[in-house]
């Protein structure tokens, strides 16, 4: 029997089986090929999570179930309905917590960019409306659920700015174009950070039926996060320009990732505040220093200072 079943086996995924593995929890992970950190306790099984009848059998005695998984991004509404219906199933099936990975698209923009767990959920877009679906349909399913909110992440294995946009450019020398603007204030959360909020907030029942934001260290710009980064990974500084907004829309026109991210492209180009003060006072935890996050993810990708 596991105590634990994670679905999805990437960044969250791994650090939550990481984090309960080695306090000694049994942990069974659920992904499409089997992938997942090893470890004694930890199971790796490979299943389509999107299978209610198998989830539901892959759950049965868990105490919780944490969706931490996360599908191709240009096929949201097509693969989260089904994958969140099952993950709803298997948990109401097995009386378990299904303690879910949440993100900040479903506030929509926002006066300020400021956002709290009491900010209306706005959202228009293809993707806001898609998160925000989900989470009304776990309340209204009469279980114990909770979901974790955080923004755009920093840390080992993190998808992001980091990733996505300043280490390509690091590595050929060149300049890194920013589809949004440098300068603006924007919060950024460890990974590490929504592995440990997961956790502990499935086991608080004070917790359960609503949405909660993952202590996250105070807003910098992506010129400031660049700075410290190649500071700490002791790499060459990176120029960074701003991609004037309608280059990406217009290729968004012909690559579908591109329309994908120009959906969301108002995360960029204004202020992108978390507030996570309440779950810091309700629950005592506190975010991880920025710089341990980025050291983390320059090991992560061989750079070394």
């Amino acid at each position: 029997m596991s105590n634990h079943v994670i679905v999805g086996a990437g960044p969250v995924g791994s650090s939550v089986a990481r984090l309960l593995a080695d306090a000694g929890e049994n942990v069974r992970i659920v992904t499409r090929s089997g992938s997942g950190p090893e470890h004694p306790l930890i199971e790796r099984i490979a299943a389509d999570a999107g299978d209610a009848r198998r989830l539901t059998e892959l759950t049965r005695d868990a105490e919780v179930l944490y969706n931490c998984a996360n599908p191709p991004y240009t096929k949201w509404p097509q693969l989260w309905p089904p994958l969140s219906a099952a993950m709803i199933t298997a948990a109401r099936e097995n009386d378990a917590v299904l303690a879910i990975t949440g993100n900040l698209y479903v506030y929509g923009p926002q006066p300020g960019g400021r956002m709290s767990e009491h900010t209306p959920l706005a959202a228009t877009g293809r993707k806001g409306r898609v998160r925000i679906a989900m989470w009304q349909d776990a309340l209204a399913a009469g279980i114990r659920t909770l979901e974790a909110r955080g923004s755009d992440y920093v840390g080992a294995g993190a998808t992001g700015v980091v990733s996505a946009v300043l280490a390509p450019a690091m590595a050929k020398g060149r300049t890194a174009w920013m589809p949004g603007d440098p300068d603006a204030p924007h919060t950024w959360t460890y990974v590490g950070d929504m592995a440990r909020t997961l956790v502990a907030l499935a086991r608080d029942q004070r917790a359960w039926g609503r949405a909660w934001h993952v202590p996250s260290t105070p807003a910098i710009s992506v010129r400031e996060l660049a700075s410290r980064y190649t500071a700490l990974s002791g790499t060459p500084a990176v120029r960074i320009r701003r991609l004037p907004r309608p280059a990406m829309r217009t290729a968004g026109l012909v690559i579908p990732m591109a329309r994908e991210l120009a959906e969301m492209d108002y995360q960029f180009y204004g202020p992108f505040l978390l507030d996570s003060t309440e779950t810091e006072q309700t629950f005592g935890l506190r975010a991880t220093a920025l710089d341990i996050a980025l050291k983390e993810e320059a090991a992560y990708a061989g750079l070394t200072h």
